[in-house]
């Protein structure tokens, strides 16, 4: 079964299209959690344990892994999120050339994620160990949800298409398996409308709603195809009880499920 199929599985399972962004900041784990042999792990357990009820998938940054103990906690992260039966996404925006294109795909043996997010500035050969995986979701940038993201991606080429445009109908080039989707923020609402006509079957991973601020009727109007995609939020669930103290999961639990019931709406 592919990635996406497991996914429409999983969206079905828990009514829902959210997924919870594990981004463990050092500086924000609680204080009781910080004499854990691994203080990210024994967050996210926590988080996991709280929100997997309104979870479709759950997206650890790599960015807060990148160190000995790290990929210790995002290891022991992804085995238990896949043990609830969640699918994992690795948010690690990784591309590159010939061998280390190659090296970079062992993130997903090493790690255990089902799916992770690639940059495609540097063209098909350089995602290509990612997309020959039939059994792993790919999900290529294309318009993001930073601020910045416009200087580059919103460019006009001589075909009078913006870059974002490009790039997502060159992802469906790639899409010969069945496992790619696209990253289209929900803080750009009109750049998400213009690339689901773009490529009206493709999966998105629609970050930008909570912390952000995204636009959540359009994360869910065009980010779902065929009813399968996700919506991502960080900050907005794991953090929603920073100043609950030993109660931070079950805040973290309910901001999920509010999200997820925000969502539903527009479903």
């Amino acid at each position: 079964m592919g990635f996406f199929e497991r996914l429409s599985a999983r969206i079905d399972v828990v009514d829902s299209v959210v997924s919870v962004g594990l981004d463990p900041d050092p500086d924000r784990i609680p204080d009781h959690l910080a004499d854990a042999d691994l203080p990210r792990w024994a967050f996210n357990r926590r988080i996991i344990d709280a929100t997997h009820e309104h979870a479709a998938a759950f997206k650890p940054n790599a960015a807060f892994y990148e160190d000995a103990d790290g990929w210790r906690a995002l290891r022991e992260t992804v085995a238990y999120a896949r043990g609830k039966d969640v699918p994992v996404l690795l948010d690690a925006k990784r591309a590159d050339i010939g061998n280390t294109a190659r090296q970079y795909a062992t993130l997903l043996d090493e790690t255990g994620a089902d799916a992770i997010t690639v940059n495609p500035y540097l063209g098909r050969d350089s995602l290509e160990p990612f997309l020959s995986r039939t059994g792993t979701g790919v999900f290529v940038l294309a318009r993001t949800s930073n601020a910045g993201g416009s200087d580059i991606q919103d460019l006009e080429l001589a075909s009078g298409e913006p870059v974002y445009e490009r790039v997502a109908a060159l992802a469906a080039d790639w899409n010969e398996r069945g496992n790619v989707g696209l990253v289209v923020g929900a803080t750009a609402p009109e750049e998400l409308e213009a690339i689901r006509e773009t490529v009206p079957d493709l999966p998105f991973l629609v970050p930008g709603v909570g912390t952000q601020g995204g636009d959540a009727e359009a994360a869910v109007e065009y980010g779902l195809a065929d009813g399968v995609g996700l919506v991502n939020s960080s900050r907005g669930i794991i953090f929603a009880g920073e100043d609950r103290g030993e109660d931070f999961a079950a805040a973290a639990g309910q901001a999920a499920g509010r999200l997820k019931r925000r969502l539903n709406e527009y479903r």
